[in-house]
């Protein structure tokens, strides 16, 4: 029998491998690392009971796959069910509303989607809920929970391409908050270190948002210089052709990913290839499984939820660096950047 109840916030593509949501926005849910509701179904020691979508035809799928309890309305939802995990899968700018109220409503596990919030005061308010709750929030940039990521951060840590001289990356679709978080958040977690400040420009080209017209998340171009002076380069034009691309540059070689597999270059000339074909689990279950554990016996889950701040920190810092003619802005963000609000979908 399943110890712990899950809900599901946002019945969609992510939230419950819907794919009729994924048909719109013309992705596929196999191409995923994991979506919430078969993560959460895929650990023996969680039930996902309820569900909460606006969307009447999401609802009606979500219950004919689980036979979970649906809702309109996400606080009825929260009000009803006696719930210990909770994926918050909705749009951006809904985050810190429906964090909050389930810290308040003292749900114990919180499973977030990213971007964290529109701007970094929501973002903080998110934490502090939380923290005053003595809940547990985990935002779900899965590549930290997968098995390539954490042994290649531990090859860097360990010196295996000697000093680090500069990291490039470049991806295809732009979207520098809904994907670039997991770019950011990557980088920072292979190299150890957190960015001090950015220089870029945003491409403006007027290609719109997949998640509607209401929302804007552009792609751009620019430079970070990260913690010890390591620059960083950002190549993400909205809707390229560009492959995935991130290169990690060291004294002795080079670490190159291209989604969840890695190859290591030594200048020397040997090749390695460091694949993610040896992990059974999505990182999204991986997530999953670590949040339970954290119920069971307090284990922390890292990182905390500070990391995935300065992520969205350093996405909003290229919106103000944009706005002042490509000039450097200092991280933490300061004075009138911090209250710059970015409606990512």
């Amino acid at each position: 029998m399943a110890k712990y109840k899950a809900g599901i916030i946002g019945l969609g593509f992510i939230g419950a491998a819907d794919q009729v949501s994924g048909d719109a926005l013309g992705q596929l849910v196999e191409d995923l690392d994991g979506t919430h509701l078969v993560s959460l179904e895929n650990h023996p020691g969680v039930e996902v009971v309820a569900g909460s979508s606006r969307d009447e035809g999401r609802r009606e799928r979500f219950a004919a796959r689980t036979g979970a309890r649906t809702y309109a309305d996400w606080r009825e939802m929260v009000e009803d069910e006696d719930l210990d995990i909770v994926s918050v899968a909705t749009y951006t700018p809904a985050h810190e509303e429906v964090t909050v109220a389930l810290a308040e409503r003292g749900v114990r596990a919180i499973f977030c989607e990213k971007p964290v919030a529109p701007s970094v005061p929501d973002a903080e308010r998110m934490l502090a809920a939380v923290a005053k709750a003595g809940a547990l929030l985990v935002f779900n940039h899965q590549r930290r929970f997968t098995t390539s990521y954490r042994r290649i951060r531990d090859h860097i840590k360990a010196g295996g391409i000697g000093e680090l001289t500069s990291v490039n990356a470049q991806w295809p679709s732009g979207r520098l908050g809904n994907v670039g978080t997991h770019v950011f958040d990557a980088i920072y977690m292979l190299t150890g270190r957190r960015a001090e400040a950015v220089s870029a420009t945003l491409d403006l080209a007027g290609k719109p948002d997949c998640r509607g017209d209401e929302f804007a998340d552009p792609g751009g171009w620019g430079l970070m210089r990260i913690e010890g002076g390591l620059m960083v380069t950002i190549d993400a034009a909205d809707y390229n052709q560009t492959p995935w691309d991130t290169r990690i540059n060291g004294s002795k070689g080079r670490v190159l990913s291209r989604g969840m597999d890695f190859s290591i270059e030594y200048w020397g000339g040997e090749t390695t290839e460091w694949t993610n074909q040896d992990q059974q689990d999505s990182g999204m279950d991986v997530a999953v499984r670590e949040i339970v554990t954290w119920l069971d016996d307090g284990t922390p889950v890292e990182p905390g939820p500070e990391e995935a701040v300065h992520v969205l920190e350093s996405i909003i810092g290229f919106h103000a660096s944009h706005g002042k003619n490509s000039a450097w802005v200092e991280l933490p963000l300061q004075g009138a950047d911090r209250a710059i609000s970015v409606r990512m979908g």
